[in-house]
């Protein structure tokens, strides 16, 4: 098929850009630009190039074991790894102490496809906390969460009831994009939850806002989906017996899809408004 054939007309490239994003490839693998056709051309003229006989290894050489090429560090999840950050996760004795253990940590395969971690924004004094399931594309480049689309979306839903970053505390359950953005693995959460549990402890926030299923699920321990359980106030426990009241509400993403919905969200976000005002007094 020749490229300027009018029989064979070559895709519309923004329907192939569109293409690409919805199957989660949004990143260049390298820096600069690769021609596959030089390439290509390339590949056939050394196929068809003479071969070269080599000669028969000598029985030394032969002998000797063939060296292994370096395999890149990444850890595979099990069990030993959650035990691991649970332990970690237990001596942070302090907010920062345990975003210099989270950073560090390599018991996480997601840590290692990300471009970096993404810990937490806003003020860790606020009475407010709110936790989403993962970081997105923005987030990774930015390594905050909830700057992107959606992030701009939760900005304008706290501003509607008079907060910003400044006296709210945003993180989530993983602080490690997984990669194309998929759904984490059970045992990929189950590894990052005494992380987000910690972080909830040591911020100690008067009122605590899942975003979304996946981190109501986590966090509530609810089985319900997030339409059913949203708009009902919860309890999250620590680790050291403090229960601190919980609002599911559906997620900023899914408000982006469906914005019909955003009445409902308007509704948990006035309780929400409403229960900080009876706690401060």
């Amino acid at each position: 098929m020749s490229i300027a054939d009018p029989k064979h007309p070559l895709p519309d490239l923004a329907d192939l850009l569109r293409f690409y994003a919805d199957a989660g490839v949004d990143e260049a693998l390298f820096d600069e630009p690769a021609d596959r056709f030089e390439e290509s051309a390339a590949t056939t003229a050394r196929a068809q190039a003479p071969q070269r006989t080599e000669p028969p290894p000598t029985r030394e050489a032969a002998a000797q074991p063939a060296q292994a090429r370096p395999v890149p560090a990444m850890a595979v999840p099990d069990e030993a790894q959650a035990a691991r950050a649970r332990e970690l996760a237990r001596e942070a004795k302090s907010l920062e102490e345990l975003r210099e253990i989270v950073s560090a940590f390599d018991g996480c395969n997601l840590k290692f496809t990300a471009k970096q971690t993404v810990f937490s924004d806003g003020n860790p004094q606020a009475d407010l906390m709110l936790v989403g399931e993962a970081p997105g594309r923005d987030e990774d480049i930015e390594g905050l969460p909830f700057v992107g689309r959606s992030g701009r979306l939760l900005d304008r839903m706290l501003a509607a009831i008079g907060i910003d970053r400044t006296t709210a505390y945003i993180a989530n359950v993983i602080p490690w994009r997984p990669p194309g953005n998929r759904t984490p693995t059970p045992l990929e959460t189950e590894i990052c939850r005494p992380f987000i549990e910690r972080q909830i402890e040591l911020a100690a926030p008067k009122v605590l806002v899942t975003l979304g299923g996946p981190s109501a699920k986590v966090l509530l321990h609810a089985s319900e989906g997030v339409l059913r359980l949203r708009g009902k106030w919860k309890t999250h426990a620590t680790a050291s017996g403090t229960e601190i009241a919980a609002m599911p509400t559906l997620h900023p993403a899914y408000l982006l899809r469906n914005p019909a919905h955003k009445k409902l969200a308007w509704r948990d976000l006035l309780e929400v408004r409403a229960r900080l005002e009876t706690l401060r007094g």
